[in-house]
């Protein structure tokens, strides 16, 4: 097909040009003066992205290695932790740590909202020996479009007066929905490099607090390639123990500089009034949207369930066919029956707008029951929520 692909899955995101270009550079020795320089200015620039004065560390690895990295860092076998069934990912997470001899009491969830604060809260206050270890979050669970309320999760953490470890899952909200690891005293932050970062996969990040390093010289799980101890022996140094990512840590430079050139507050805002105005747009077809707590919508991803009898994936086999798009499937438990729109990254309302005029067109091309006029519901929104424009001079 002519024209560029229009990516709308909630990530990995389209990459900007700019970053692109960063990247296509030779590569270098991973021990020069050269890049001590690239790795000092990645390690302290990634704090500004976290909101963290702590250290970051930044593995060669997809999220889920930073998953387990968090886990063999500071758990050990046997020890319970608390967690929320917000979606697919979320599961996945508990399944991890269950293969490393963790007990996970798992808060059972609908996949249509995000963790409930006060239910944490309850478990927490009736947990009077301290069994549980550490409560864990997926902050935006990519696979429904539910963000959790991390900052009233902090606040029923200490309403019930606990000491367990509080560990956030960022990979899909990470520099695209406000998110505060010191503030919000967060003691493991998760994050990858392929989604508001606008990086291509490779790269897994933690951030961590004195609480998890304490926790991690006391804790028993083995590891090598993932431990924290190694990492920051010689990051001082603005080096790695291993070989890194060369070539995605000069995108990474790239990224961070990009999105302090927006400014934080408004990457957030893009965000919110892209997000606003595609669910404006799936309210407009008469479609449902998967997360019910419109708190909790998600500024990254928007997913929407197909009518009763319809299937998503031949929905999003027509989309991609006639009009070059990619949309998200729907994953576990929700497999076939929702498919997902992202708006994240390197995305502005011309790209969102010409996205939903792929979805709404793919519509009626694969016979599913919806009104028309999504696209103009969206432009309405996006006129009417303050975004930046020049207006006309006489």
């Amino acid at each position: 097909m002519q024209g560029r692909h229009f990516l709308q899955i909630p990530g990995p995101s389209p990459v900007p040009d700019r970053i692109l270009r960063a990247i296509a550079m030779p590569v270098i020795d991973h021990r020069s003066a050269e890049f001590a320089e690239l790795g000092r200015a990645v390690l302290e620039g990634c704090k500004t992205v976290f909101r963290t004065t702590q250290p970051v560390i930044i593995y060669p690895s997809s999220g889920t290695g930073a998953w387990e990295a968090a886990i063999v860092n500071t758990l050990s076998p046997g020890d319970t932790v608390l967690m929320a069934e917000t979606g697919h990912f979320a599961t996945l997470w508990r399944q991890i740590a269950a293969k490393f001899g963790i007990k996970v009491e798992f808060i059972p969830g609908d996949w249509r909202r995000g963790a409930d604060p006060a239910a944490i809260g309850a478990k927490l206050a009736e947990d009077k020996a301290h069994r549980i270890k550490a409560v864990m979050v997926v902050h935006n669970e990519t696979s429904t479009g539910a963000t959790s309320r991390i900052a009233e999760i902090r606040q029923a953490i200490d309403a019930a007066g606990h000491p367990a470890l509080f560990m956030v899952d960022t990979i899909s909200s990470l520099a695209s929905v406000d998110y505060r690891h010191d503030e919000w005293r967060v003691d493991v932050t998760v994050s990858g490099s392929q989604k508001g970062l606008m990086l291509p996969p490779g790269l897994g990040f933690n951030a961590i607090s004195e609480k998890a390093l304490t926790a991690a010289k006391r804790n028993t799980l083995p590891r090598s390639y993932w431990d924290w101890q190694e990492m920051l022996k010689i990051n001082s140094t603005g080096f790695f123990p291993y070989t890194p990512a060369t070539n995605l840590l000069y995108g990474l430079r790239e990224a961070i500089a990009m999105l302090h050139e927006e400014g934080l507050e408004n990457v957030f805002a893009r965000h919110e009034r892209l997000a606003a105005a595609c669910r404006a747009a799936v309210k407009a077809w008469g479609l449902e949207i998967l997360c019910e707590e419109p708190a909790e919508q998600s500024p990254v991803l928007t997913g929407v369930l197909m009518p009763t009898g319809h299937d998503a994936d031949r929905f999003r086999e027509v989309a991609l066919r006639n009009y070059n798009i990619s949309l998200g499937s729907g994953l576990g438990k929700v497999a076939r029956k929702v498919f997902r729109i992202g708006h994240l990254g390197e995305c502005n309302a011309l790209t969102l707008l010409g996205a939903l005029a792929g979805v709404e067109m793919a519509l009626a091309d694969a016979g599913v029951p919806h009104r028309t006029g999504g696209v103009m519901a969206a432009m309405a929104s996006l006129q009417g929520n303050g975004g930046p424009r020049i207006e006309a001079v006489a």
